[in-house]
């Protein structure tokens, strides 16, 4: 299984995503253990399996 690494503006903020629910300016995430984080005012730059990365952007307002 691919489990993702969620990078916020270049900080690693979350480990083992196995789900992701974009909502408008909200990104939802939940890891393997089923612990769901929420992000607010965020956009999806990259989303790479090689290595694992799920990278958003703060969307500045």
């Amino acid at each position: 299984m691919c489990e993702f690494n969620v990078i916020l503006d270049g900080q690693t903020v979350f480990s083992d995503v196995i789900y992701a629910k974009i909502d408008g300016s909200t990104v939802i995430v939940r890891s393997i253990l089923g612990e769901a984080k929420e992000y607010k005012n965020v956009k999806v730059t990259e989303v790479d399996v090689t290595t694992t990365r799920f990278v958003l952007e703060t969307i500045k307002v």
